[in-house]
């Protein structure tokens, strides 16, 4: 078993900072987007919106793994609820994103449209088109998206709680060096 580290090592780093960049831009496209339909042409944002969901999906599977192999022990300094309280949001952050971004897939597979990757590599449609699961997933997609949001607020209070009210070096475990 891995020994747990004391700070996020450069990898664990480059994953949180690359995943929280691309949800500050796919968010505010999916929600710019909501009103567009299945009609629109195949250069629209909505297939950046798909590549960056993708693209965050296999980051945040990626993060995943390397948390596992390479565990960060929780700040010793903290109350037991706080240590508790971060275990918690962490991984349903981490539920969270996969879950948004795996019914995103299902939703793009259901309305029929080819997800790929950056540089056009085609993934496997998960469901078939016009399945009668699209809208439940459609639905389940955007309260998956807004469930995020408020992980992440409550994500982003805490840090900032961290480093002005407590004034420890918890948000530091994440910052560069």
């Amino acid at each position: 078993m891995p020994v747990a580290q004391s700070r996020y090592g450069a990898t664990a780093k480059m994953f949180h900072w690359t995943v929280v960049a691309l949800l500050a831009i796919q968010l505010p496209l999916g929600w710019l987007m909501r009103g567009l339909r299945r009609s629109l042409p195949p250069d629209t944002p909505l297939v950046a919106h798909v590549t960056i969901g993708l693209l965050i999906l296999a980051l945040i599977a990626a993060r995943l793994v390397w948390r596992v192999a390479h565990p960060v022990a929780p700040e010793t300094g903290l109350p037991a609820w706080q240590r508790f309280a971060s275990w918690l949001v962490h991984w349903l952050l981490y539920v969270a994103v996969l879950a948004t971004a795996l019914t995103g897939w299902l939703l793009d597979s259901a309305r029929g449209t080819d997800a790929a990757l950056v540089g056009g590599v085609p993934l496997p449609r998960l469901v078939p088109q016009g399945s009668a699961w699209g809208a439940a997933i459609g639905n389940l997609h955007a309260t998956m998206a807004w469930v995020l949001v408020v992980l992440v607020g409550v994500h982003v209070m805490a840090a900032f709680a961290h480093l002005f009210v407590y004034k420890d070096r918890v948000m530091h475990r994440m910052l560069t060096d």
